[in-house]
């Protein structure tokens, strides 16, 4: 069953065209990771899923709906959930009220389970321990951890990560693809922006290579990090092979 369907996409910033006519599906419990060079439009692409950017023409379908078509975005957004390169996280709240103010604004839960709900999560991405510090006193790979779990206590069948390690120092890095491995290994549908070519190799169902606003190749990793179909895939990947 597909979970993503996306067709002939187009999306301008001016007179800047960033996504040329994008075919997409990902099917449920996939997980596909989207590489490609800075400004390929892979960032763009999965803003478009998450409406925070609304494609110019095309249709988008999630869960068999045109997501065009919700009147509340609150509902949509109980099914997808997002991290940000940047965390996002709101600095003046602990890192257990970060995880409590979504579910009881999106799913309008009581504080009761919105702290058992966080509870749950953030153990599971090892953050247990930080419920009551500061979110501008941990690291960049523990606030990542923290917006992982964040997202995931809306109960989303559905993640979309933008480059979540991109802004994290060298050292960091691992201890968030180790969250993102569990996610996908407990069968999460997820759809991932990332640079990590270890990661993708390892983790993804799907690589899909972008290049100029269009999907230039679309394989499994033993394909794509082996015998690259397109020439532009393989002198993008040229580095990692």
């Amino acid at each position: 069953m597909s979970v993503v369907e996306i067709r002939n996409v187009h999306k301008k910033f001016g007179n800047l065209e960033v996504l040329k006519g994008v075919d997409f599906n990902v099917d449920e419990g996939e997980e596909v990771c989207l590489i490609g060079r800075s400004g390929s439009g892979k960032s763009t692409l999965l803003r478009c899923i998450n409406l925070l950017e609304i494609p110019d023409s095309g249709q988008i379908s999630v869960f068999g709906q045109d997501i065009m078509k919700y009147r509340n975005i609150n509902e949509y957004r109980r099914k997808v959930g997002m991290c940000f390169q940047q965390f996002n996280l709101f600095s003046n709240l602990n890192v257990l009220e970060n995880c409590v103010l979504p579910q009881r604004k999106v799913l309008k839960a009581s504080r009761e389970k919105a702290v058992e709900t966080a509870l749950f999560y953030l153990k599971k991405v090892g953050m247990q321990d930080f419920v009551n510090a500061s979110v501008s006193n941990i690291s960049g790979g523990q606030k990542q951890r923290v917006a992982i779990a964040r997202a995931l206590c809306v109960n989303p069948k559905l993640m979309l990560f933008d480059e979540p390690t991109s802004a994290l120092d060298p050292e960091m890095v691992q201890e968030v693809l180790n969250v993102m491995k569990t996610l996908a290994q407990e069968g999460l549908t997820m759809i991932v922006v990332t640079h990590e070519m270890r990661f993708a190799r390892e983790v993804a169902d799907r690589i899909v290579f972008m290049d100029e606003g269009v999907i230039i190749e679309d394989n499994p990793p033993e394909v794509m990090f082996t015998h690259p179909e397109n020439s532009r895939t393989a002198e993008f990947l040229k580095a990692y092979i």
